[in-house]
């Protein structure tokens, strides 16, 4: 019998992240590498990075990447489970296909991923599954023996993601005045995206009408709304809304935009508003400009009080998911049949994507899916 924390087949975990620059003279090469072969100029790339220049050039999701790297290996540690965690970027340094080399140069040949992505969409889960197939097929080219390498599940609904971000909306709530707390709107907050990659994403049997990306979405809102209902006694309004749109303005995107819906809830007569991160594993670039600049702007400029509640970062209840999902996809690669943790109504999803699943633009090879080289 395999011991409780038996990684096996697994010899190392993967983090794969966006990437971020780590200095002004970073910002316009990282956007480049974000947007390359879309054709956008480098003025409208330097207008775009305004937004880092507000913060020196600095994106906070390395350092963030880092502190989680950090809290991954002393949990394993501390809880017997062996098995080393490396750390790579799709967009900046570390790269992924250097760190892929890294771990294949170490002996790594049953590799599993965490991408900082918790739903199912072409941005959030597809891009990632291709950019591993892309560094996969570097290191073949260069003569490497390469690994398998696995993805855990999307875990927007595990207990460890829902249950920390429930209670930072808690605490958030205690953030505002008495007087407007039991008032307070819940403003979901998420990346949007363009409505046809949403009605396209997750498995083919469910496209159409936003696709898995909204409704898992609704189901985690339904679920942290309740659960801060239970604890503070008060039933309050809750809405999923959207941010950090991009592109070109005449193609249609997931609305209402964050700053829009302020107003709105403003004109109806909402004492306070919290907006909740919940498209977001982490404080990087989007949440502080988006949220903690613009929609806090917006919201002191109608005179409504507003807080924004945690995202899950490092916080030990997501670092100890994070190893619950190791384990259980190690489990059912052994055959096993784990017990597979999720809170809401739409279950846990599934290990390997099928075919058409969260569908890109232009068809690419993808890592880790049922019709992928190695699957």
């Amino acid at each position: 019998m395999a011991h409780p924390t038996d990684p096996t087949p697994y010899d190392a975990l993967l983090l794969l992240s966006f990437g971020g620059p780590e200095g002004p003279e970073d910002v316009v090469p990282f956007l480049e590498n974000v947007t390359r072969g879309r054709g956008i100029p480098r003025e409208r790339l330097e207008e775009v990075g305004q937004h880092y220049f507000l913060f020196g050039g600095v994106s906070p999701i390395n350092e963030q990447n880092r502190r989680l790297l950090a809290a991954l290996r002393e949990d394993f540690a501390a809880n017997a489970l062996d098995l080393p965690v490396y750390w790579g970027n799709r967009n900046w340094d570390p790269y992924l296909t250097d760190t892929l080399r890294e771990m294949v140069r170490d002996g790594r040949r049953r590799i599993l991923t965490l991408a900082t992505s918790a739903y199912s969409s072409y941005s959030g889960c597809r891009q990632y599954r291709e950019d591993l197939a892309g560094a996969l097929a570097a290191l073949e080219a260069e003569g490497a023996e390469l690994p398998r390498v696995d993805k855990i599940r999307v875990y927007w609904n595990h207990p460890g993601f829902l249950e920390t971000m429930a209670e930072g909306v808690v605490a958030a709530l205690e953030e505002l005045p008495e007087e407007v707390r039991d008032g307070a709107h819940l403003a979901f907050s998420t990346h949007s995206i363009p409505i046809s990659a949403a009605d396209t994403s997750g498995p083919q049997a469910g496209h159409g009408d936003g696709g898995a990306y909204v409704r898992q979405h609704m189901d985690a809102l339904r679920w942290i709304s309740e659960a801060v209902r239970e604890a503070t006694g008060v039933e309050r309004s809750a809405e999923l809304v959207y941010q950090s749109r991009s592109g070109a303005p005449h193609i249609p995107w997931l609305e209402p935009d964050i700053c829009d819906h302020l107003e709105e809830v403003h004109a109806r007569g909402v004492s306070a508003v919290v907006i909740v991160p919940i498209g977001f594993v982490s404080d990087h670039m989007e949440v502080l400009y988006d949220l903690d600049t613009e929609a806090k702007a917006k919201a002191e400029e109608l005179g409504l009080p507003m807080v924004r509640s945690a995202t899950v970062g490092a916080d030990p209840r997501f670092v100890a998911a994070v190893r619950d999902l190791v384990l259980e996809r190690a489990a059912a690669e052994r055959g096993q049949e784990p017990v597979r943790c999720a809170l809401g109504d739409l279950g846990p999803s599934h290990d390997r994507c099928p075919v058409g699943c969260c569908p890109g633009r232009t068809p690419r090879p993808a890592a880790t899916g049922v019709d992928s080289p190695q699957a």
